[in-house]
């Protein structure tokens, strides 16, 4: 290593990303060291600092070693900090940061009360990131975000808000491609207009009760779980589409234009039977579906109605893959009707579970 040109030895330890890899090589020697400053990416683990019991020194530590770097591109930081840690690490990085991926760890209402910058409020001076993943966010107050031009990934995994804070925060993320927001929690009502948005996963829980109105004119892709009302009215381009409800009841999907639809997937205690017949209508095209819903009605459980099933497939003619379980299996009751199914089409294999075709074989 020591024969080779500094431009290739740079080259060779710009591929680090551990932290402590990097630290290490600065120990090597001064050489080594002169040539870590070419890393465009840290990774500061959980177990980073486990030596260390105060995090403020983590925080200098971490501040230390990103500043040595030229043009620190992407940062992502497991291992615990504090808002004024990450205050000052954003005024070294902030104008070449692409990526940004922090675990936030601040779920606890404590650090509402605690002095200084909140740890949200922080990564606003960060304008040109690209991608930003946050990990136990505490969101109930609008962040002073003022706008990510740049920013096409949005992706926040447990975290407590409501819903004016997360559309503030959407607000300032106008050009997204790409946003997760799985585990939140206390959202009750929320209208995302983002009109570059493709692909979309939304996970709320609680009462599942929360009202949904997504307006996306390139939407591919949409994933939803703990919603009640759902409207989503640009959906021309809508390729794969997940609802489902472990709690509260699925009440009303609204979509307006499913012709592209290759995949539905309906899941859930319990739907209204309007809303089920009302997304099987718009889903007319879809070629592979997949139903697991066990009750309906609009306050009760109620059992399934009777279903046709031959005019069932006769309104799904593209219907290539067919995968249905729990007690919706009993509202296939209709014998002279399903005596009626005995050709499949060559150019496409209907899949049915276990319980189908033994039902199909003792008829």
């Amino acid at each position: 290593m020591d024969s080779l040109p500094d431009a290739i030895l740079q080259y060779i330890l710009s591929y680090l990303t551990s932290a402590r890899d990097v630290a290490a090589c600065n120990c090597v020697s001064k050489r080594w060291k002169e040539s870590t400053d070419s890393v465009k990416s840290v990774v500061f683990y959980r177990n980073s600092f486990e030596s260390i019991m105060e995090t403020d020194d983590s925080d200098s530590i971490v501040r230390k070693m990103i500043s040595s770097s030229r043009r620190l591109e992407e940062l992502v930081v497991y291992s615990p900090f504090t808002s004024s840690g990450l205050a000052s690490w954003m005024m070294h990085v902030s104008s070449s940061l692409r990526l940004l991926e922090l675990r936030m760890d601040n779920l606890a209402s404590e650090e509402v009360v605690v002095e200084g910058p909140l740890k949200l409020d922080c990564i606003g001076v960060a304008k040109n990131l690209e991608i930003l993943k946050l990990w136990g966010v505490l969101m109930m107050s609008p962040p002073k975000w003022d706008m990510f031009p740049n920013l096409r990934s949005l992706e926040i995994v447990g975290a407590k808000m409501d819903d004016s804070s997360l559309s503030h925060a959407l607000r300032a993320c106008p050009n997204l491609s790409n946003l997760l927001l799985l585990a939140c929690e206390g959202v009750k009502s929320i209208s995302i207009d983002l009109p570059y948005l493709e692909h979309c996963k939304l996970d709320f829980y609680g009462q599942g009760n929360t009202l949904l109105v997504l307006t996306s004119q390139r939407l591919v892709s949409l994933d939803v779980q703990g919603c009640s009302w759902i409207r989503v009215p640009e959906t021309k381009f809508l390729k794969n589409l997940s609802i489902s409800s472990v709690t509260g009841r699925v009440y009303m999907v609204d979509f307006n234009n499913l012709s592209s639809l290759e995949a539905l997937s309906i899941r859930g205690v319990q739907w209204c039977w309007d809303a089920i017949c009302m997304i099987l209508q718009q889903a007319r095209d879809v070629k592979h579906l997949f139903m697991k819903v066990e009750f309906t009605g609009n306050e009760a459980l109620q059992p399934f109605p009777e279903i046709d099933f031959v005019e069932f497939f006769n309104n799904h003619p593209k219907l290539q893959t067919f995968d249905i379980h729990g007690a919706m299996f009993a509202a296939l009751c209709q014998k002279n009707s399903l005596k009626k199914v005995k050709i499949i089409s060559s150019s496409s294999e209907t899949f049915l579970t276990d319980e189908v075709k033994a039902y199909l074989s003792i008829m």
